[in-house]
């Protein structure tokens, strides 16, 4: 364990998290919602730093991101532990139960990466940002690699260790769950504010793409699937990226898998306002391919994570000479 970051003493030995809008306040010996911080003799300490509970090399568009490096590969690591309590969570043997993890420093985390041509380290699969202190000094070292850093979260944290954390994180796939207060009171235990206002700065700051996990009797409905994309266009701009995404029965959640016919119409809802949109965990050609807002012309061509740059030139269509909004 390292002290931790972004936390205040309190006069009955306690102390008060500052690192998420929770602020939890823990009791000696308490440990935070997110299960990786805990108080210890009154101060707060990072219980999970260098702690791995899962690696792989994925395909960039697996976290996703679809106009960051597309066709590479990056080196991507998780912790145990979230700040939300999804029912329906995708990931939640290693998110909202503890697990057995391998301690990893940072230096031999980038080795990794570095050994295995990946062009940097994801912070994904459970939530990194619970992860601070470890992401921020892995993310140092990956920067004078001369590699890349890329944060999967669900963008509950406060600003300041944000926009610190920020300086250092090259892009960043946003799970922005719903445009309703309502569900994430009741579904995630947390609020919305704070993850909007992490979408507004990370896109100040890093490449950012969105993804909603589409769930039947949720935030299914035309008017929730049209605020979020009017938001989204409004906020962050037309040519962020959004990845509608297909739920499955997963967790404490029993509602039925998301109907083919809800992704597409959320596709055409988001393409009215939106240069990019995207379906997922749906085969489909629909969705899949990168198209210039512009002329038409097939950018990015995509089959499940086989990637093809069929229509960039020069960091431009090919066609028309509109710059293309990817990072290449």
């Amino acid at each position: 364990m390292i002290e931790a970051r972004y936390w205040t003493q309190l006069e009955d030995g306690g102390v008060l998290c500052e690192l998420c809008p929770h602020h939890c306040r823990l009791k000696d010996g308490q440990s935070g919602i997110c299960m990786g911080r805990v108080n210890e003799r009154g101060k707060l300490y990072s219980k999970n730093y260098g702690e791995i509970v899962s690696a792989a090399i994925d395909p960039v568009e697996k976290k996703p991101l679809y106009h960051f490096h597309p066709g590479t590969v990056i080196l991507s690591v998780g912790p145990n532990g979230c700040n939300f309590r999804c029912p329906y969570c995708q990931n939640w043997e290693i998110s909202q139960t503890q697990v057995r993890t391998t301690p990893v420093p940072p230096a031999d985390l980038v080795k990794t990466a570095r050994r295995d041509d990946s062009i940097g380290i994801a912070y994904t699969y459970a939530e990194p940002l619970i992860w601070y202190e470890y992401v921020l000094e892995c993310s140092k070292l990956v920067r004078d690699a001369g590699m890349v850093n890329v944060l999967v979260t669900n963008g509950f944290i406060e600003e300041k260790p944000l926009r610190e954390l920020l300086r250092y994180v090259d892009a960043l796939n946003i799970d922005l769950k719903s445009i309703r207060e309502s569900f994430y009171k009741k579904l995630c235990k947390a609020s919305l504010a704070p993850v909007l206002a992490s979408c507004q700065i990370a896109r100040e700051m890093s490449h950012v793409e969105l993804t909603n996990l589409i769930i039947p009797g949720e935030n299914d409905s035309d008017e929730d699937i049209g605020d979020l994309v009017a938001w989204v266009a409004g906020k962050l701009g037309k040519e962020t990226p959004l990845h509608f995404s297909r739920y499955f029965p997963q967790h404490k959640m029993s509602n039925p898998p998301t109907p083919e016919a809800t992704l597409r119409k959320a596709y055409q809802i988001g393409k009215k306002s939106l240069y990019y949109c995207y379906l997922g965990n749906l085969y489909s050609k629909e969705g899949s391919d990168t198209h210039c807002p512009q002329c038409d012309n097939l950018l990015v061509e995509r089959a499940g994570y086989s990637v093809k740059i069929t229509g960039i030139e020069g960091r431009k269509c090919s066609r028309c000479g509109r710059p293309a909004d990817f990072v290449l």
